[in-house]
């Protein structure tokens, strides 16, 4: 299934939104944002070119980069 950007946002908004509504904090969102973007990074193909560039941002950061790429993911889906 192919999803537009839009869709992309809305879908992770949706999880960041079930994840508050779980009593996560942001922290804890923003550590689980990097266990995903870890799993995609290395298991998915991405669909659009706004995909392959976050791919591309991604696998080029360290450790703390990525904390910041997630973190940063999350405050622009929750807009």
């Amino acid at each position: 299934m192919t999803q537009t950007w839009d869709e992309w946002k809305k879908t992770l908004a949706q999880a960041v939104g079930q994840g508050r509504a779980m009593g996560l904090s942001r922290d804890e969102l923003v550590h689980r944002a990097e266990q995903i973007g870890d799993v995609l990074a290395n298991s998915v193909d991405p669909t659009s070119p706004e995909q392959r560039v976050l791919k591309e941002l991604w696998t080029s950061a360290d450790e703390d980069e990525q904390k910041a790429l997630a973190s940063t993911i999350i405050k622009m889906v929750q807009r």
